[in-house]
């Protein structure tokens, strides 16, 4: 009896001793095994619906955005209309003049001067006009009663669906020469003042115009990505003792911090386009000295003066720039841990 315990305690002591290990090496085993790779046929099948919803969307940024990109040879060409009917025969058919026209532009003092404007109009509307949306975003998500809530949305963002038309003459009745503050100032003994066709504070008109139109309806953006903040964060935080500007600190912010970052990225990548129609339309009122940025210094050659290969010259400089910037700032916000436009 003794003779033949002995093996099986062995046994159970050796089976006892290895069992651990070899399951542990068998579920280590099992997750460090690689993913299957899915054939490209396979996936397709798998998401053709998909596909198929996305196809329109699809021809479409192709049609408008990447086939126009073919016609930057103009920039290349002393482009001439008029050699045919057909636009695609007459780009064959110009005369091809190199890297003349960067040349032109480069040594032309009208450009840079709407190079200057259109920086200063940026910096301007990115210091004035960017935080407005996060701040009504933050000061609308703090309304308790939720019809004045959509009372506020309603009235903040309606001027977004205003032309530019509209929205000029608007201020124009307001602090124009013959506006209502010029006549208020004249009817108590005051000079009248005619803001719309100071070059002095033409920039600043033109970023209290922005901000009175598109503001309001930034803050979907902020309000949609503060619906999705758990209100337990906010308990908690209020059972640790934070007040409303702590919680709105160290709870808020932070889940706005994607969306501003994301925003800020395709901001500065918009930053050389800064209202082409609203300053067309003021552009004579102040003169070209304060009021020429690149959108009409382009349209205004290549349309106006039909140099066209001048102003497509131009333009593809704004293109190849505004890249560059989106590229730069998508680098900084991975750098500050944010996924931006695209993530590494």
């Amino acid at each position: 009896m003794s003779h033949s315990t002995v093996p099986r305690s062995r046994t159970e002591a050796d089976t006892t001793g290895k069992t651990p290990e070899a399951s542990g090496g068998a579920t280590g085993s099992r997750q460090n095994k690689p993913k299957a790779k899915v054939s490209w046929r396979l996936r397709f099948r798998r998401d053709r619906v998909l596909l198929l919803m996305t196809l329109p969307a699809v021809l479409l940024i192709l049609v408008f955005n990447y086939l126009p990109i073919l016609g930057n040879i103009v920039a290349f060409e002393d482009y001439d209309p008029y050699v045919s009917d057909n636009g695609i025969v007459s780009m064959l058919h110009s005369p091809w003049v190199g890297l003349e026209n960067f040349q032109l532009i480069f040594a032309d003092s009208a450009f840079w001067n709407a190079v200057q404007n259109t920086l200063v109009l940026f910096f301007l509307q990115l210091i004035l006009f960017f935080p407005i949306p996060i701040l009504l975003a933050l000061l609308i998500n703090s309304v308790v009663r939720p019809r004045v809530r959509a009372l506020s949305q309603a009235i903040l963002y309606l001027p977004h669906f205003f032309s530019w038309v509209l929205v000029i003459a608007v201020f124009q009745q307001l602090l124009g020469g013959a506006g209502l503050f010029s006549q208020l100032l004249r009817q108590h003994g005051f000079d009248g003042l005619d803001v719309m066709t100071d070059p002095n504070t033409f920039k600043f008109l033109i970023t209290a115009q922005s901000v009175w139109k598109d503001a309001g309806w930034g803050i979907i953006v902020f309000l949609a990505a503060l619906s999705s903040v758990s209100p337990d964060l906010y308990e908690a935080a209020a059972m640790d003792g934070a007040g409303r500007w702590r919680r709105m600190w160290h709870v808020t912010l932070p889940a706005l911090r994607p969306v501003i970052a994301l925003l800020l990225v395709l901001r500065v990548g918009d930053a050389l386009t800064v209202g082409f129609e609203q300053i067309l339309l003021q552009r004579d009122a102040v003169g070209p000295g304060a009021a020429e940025v690149l959108d009409t210094f382009v349209w205004w050659n290549g349309v106006r003066n039909q140099d066209f290969g001048y102003a497509a010259a131009a333009g593809l400089v704004k293109g190849v720039i505004s890249l560059g910037l989106v590229l730069a700032a998508n680098k900084v916000a991975h750098l500050m841990g944010e996924q931006g436009v695209y993530k590494k």
